[in-house]
């Protein structure tokens, strides 16, 4: 990543990191509160200041490291977000429901990441922090804990400082709010005099989020009460739209399609939907569950009878914001990105910028062909039927809506971990 390119998002970084505006051309920078969350290091008075965070995500389909580094130059200067090293494996922790310690064996390799990423003079005072979202939300409470005590044991014998509440399951909404600071942030939108900000569609395999500031009163007035989420950044109190959906993961959709989801004798019941293969059949995992699966012997395929049940899926349960249904700017990425560079919408590298009608168009054709994808891709024609339900029937937006797919920003994901990082680094009071 470009020093030139990191700048045009330093000064977001600066307000967000509580930032005092000394004059024009001069500001004090602070992390409130860091010296209490890092330990201190002796530095030369005229040194940069670079620390690090290594920020882990426990999906329910993998497992994934955000190891950023942080330079301050000399008191007075700003910081820069300068580095972000990635790696994930799979499959996510809930796979590991019965054998927790397998699952704290992958946090343990990818830690790995972290030694070879961050200074070994570093390790004793760059936190390491891992949130999980709906894989383990999912879960029985008993065998959730049993992973995330795994976890907290490699953790106290990695060299990495552990602080405290360093392994806990995130709630859906700080995942919503956290997945809208990075976009912000890593788009240039974060500033204490602007509200020109862009929301953000993030497709899981267990849960998915929207989040976005309303330019309306009235879209807070109506949504439901677990629907608006309050935080105050830069002595800025944004109120946002934002809701987690569990159980509407792209995996988890796929699911309740079936008639699966939380379903008894599973080692006797075949599950079929007209959204599959008519010839495919076989056992499929999720979340440390096999589920035998199949295409329909008798009745309809494609897309038609395929819409209908993913409308079961999201009607009635996904709320429609009116304000959708206007001109707004969001950002989608996770499973939106990922299956639409399955279906050839975007380049898998360049990302690009769809309409929700391209979702669809491109869903019929991939469904009235499914039997060629059957040994390639055989949840391509459900998946992508999926999404268009989902953007269409429930959240409402218009056909003409158009959608930023997204993998990266300026080199840095698109998740909710830079948010994560900056809220553990400096609590941004979300209530």
């Amino acid at each position: 990543m470009t020093r030139q390119i990191l700048l045009l998002s330093v000064m977001s970084l600066w307000a967000l990191c509580g930032a005092t505006h000394v004059k024009a051309d001069h500001y004090r920078l602070e992390f409130p509160g860091m010296d209490n969350v890092l330990p201190i290091a002796s530095r030369p008075a005229n040194a940069s200041r670079i620390f690090y965070a290594v920020m882990f995500d426990a999906g329910s389909t993998g497992t994934r490291i955000h190891v950023y580094t942080f330079i301050q130059k000399q008191q007075g200067e700003l910081p820069i977000l300068d580095n972000e090293m990635f790696q994930s494996v799979k499959p996510g922790l809930s796979a590991f429901a019965d054998t927790p310690e397998m699952g704290g064996d992958t946090v343990r390799q990818l830690l790995k990441v972290a030694k070879r990423t961050v200074p070994r003079l570093e390790w004793k005072r760059t936190p390491v922090v891992l949130r999980a979202t709906a894989g383990l939300r999912l879960l029985p409470e008993q065998k959730a804990q049993a992973l995330l005590e795994q976890v907290r044991e490699v953790f106290d014998e990695s060299p990495f400082f552990v602080p405290n509440n360093s392994v806990s399951i995130m709630d859906g909404t700080n995942e919503g709010i956290l997945a809208w600071v990075t976009v912000n942030f890593l788009t240039g939108h974060l500033y204490s005099d602007s509200k020109n900000t862009v929301g953000i569609l993030d497709l899981g395999g267990g849960s998915t989020q929207i989040t976005f500031l309303p330019r309306s009163k009235k879209t807070i007035e109506a949504a439901p009460a677990d629907h608006v989420a309050k935080f105050d950044m830069f002595n800025t109190t944004y109120e946002l739209y934002t809701h987690s959906y569990l159980g509407n993961g792209l995996k988890a959709a796929r699911l309740a399609a079936l008639g699966a989801l939380g379903a008894e004798g599973l080692e006797w019941q075949v599950f079929s939907s007209s959204c599959l293969p008519r010839k495919f059949r076989e056992d499929w995992s999720f979340g440390g569950v096999t589920y035998k699966i199949s295409g329909v012997v008798d009745g309809y395929t494609g897309f038609k009878p395929c819409y209908e049940e993913m409308l079961k899926v999201v009607q009635g349960i996904v709320h429609q914001p009116q304000e959708l249904k206007g001109s707004s700017v969001f950002y989608a990425f996770s499973y939106y990105f990922d299956r639409a560079v399955d279906a050839g919408l975007i380049d898998g590298t360049q990302g690009g910028m769809v309409e929700v009608r391209d979702f669809r168009k491109r869903a019929k054709e991939v469904c009235n062909k499914m039997s060629k994808l059957r040994t390639v891709s055989p949840f391509l024609c459900m998946d992508m039927t999926y999404i268009t339900c989902l953007l269409k029937e429930g959240f409402g937006f218009k056909e003409s809506t158009v959608l930023q797919l997204t993998k990266k920003v300026n080199n840095v994901e698109t998740s909710w971990a830079l948010g994560a990082t900056f809220d553990h680094l400096r609590n941004l009071n979300i209530h």
